[in-house]
């Protein structure tokens, strides 16, 4: 005999579709998610042009953020320093060999910055 936990094992309900991915409830019961102050973390800043037929882009590695947060730190990055970019693998790629202005923009919103590479 098998030991089956209890729950829904499909509904067409709409309820039923809107659960935690993590928990798996609805609504969720997950501790909010809880990451260190800028203050207390590093990015480190490097430049890279494999794989990218030349183009030299600038590369945020190293913080402790969820995708959201990433997503919305590499759109403030891009708008305050007047460049394209996106988010790859946890790693925000900023477009241009502008590493300077970028360095700049992180110290502003409070992160500790260190230069990796060349």
């Amino acid at each position: 005999m098998s030991k089956r936990r209890g729950g829904v094992v499909w509904s067409s309900g709409p309820e039923a579709q809107q659960r935690c991915e993590r928990c798996g409830r609805s609504p969720c019961v997950c501790p909010p998610a809880v990451y260190p102050l800028p203050e207390k973390q590093t990015a480190r800043l490097g430049r890279s042009r494999k794989g990218r037929g030349g183009k030299t882009v600038v590369t945020i590695e190293g913080l402790v953020l969820d995708e959201a947060g990433l997503m919305a730190l590499a759109r403030t990055v891009r708008r305050r320093c007047g460049a394209g970019g996106t988010v790859k693998d946890g790693v925000i790629e900023i477009q241009g060999d502008i590493r300077d202005r970028v360095a700049e923009t992180l110290r502003a919103l409070g992160y500790r910055v260190k230069l990796i590479g060349g």
